[in-house]
């Protein structure tokens, strides 16, 4: 009887949550993905500009991803990453080894500026009060 499962599949996904941009990494394969690497066409910051997300970890150096998982990461609120002027078109090259050693690539391009003009709900983050 053949092996029905599939091999290991990386991509790269926008999440876009209530004014909230998310970077996915995701391996939607049966198979571990091994020596993940995702290299982006162009620089861009999140966090309000502090961090430098194509230079992230995650993006150089995830060593396996297993089968059906993903790994989310915030990039920024959307207002704050369109009024820094970040690039809105993120290109980006996944390639990965399977299981079986082969090596595998794929390209990606996510256009944020179809979410420009959407409404957001902004709320605020409760603080923990402090004990008398």
């Amino acid at each position: 009887m053949p092996d029905e499962r599939s091999d290991s599949e990386v991509i790269l996904d926008v999440v876009f949550e209530r004014g909230l941009f998310l970077l996915v990494v995701a391996n939607i394969g049966d198979r571990p993905a091994h020596e993940v690497r995702i290299r982006f066409k162009r620089a861009f910051t999140g966090l309000g500009g502090t961090r430098k997300y194509h230079r992230l970890a995650l993006f150089e150096r995830l060593e396996f991803l297993a089968p059906r998982k993903s790994i989310e990461v915030l990039l920024d609120r959307s207002a704050s990453y369109f009024a820094r002027e970040e690039p809105t078109v993120l290109e980006a090259t996944i390639a990965w080894r399977t299981a079986t050693g082969e090596q595998r690539r794929g390209t990606v391009t996510h256009d944020l500026e179809i979410y420009r003009d959407l409404a957001t709900i902004e709320r605020e983050v409760p603080t923990r009060a402090d004990p008398a």
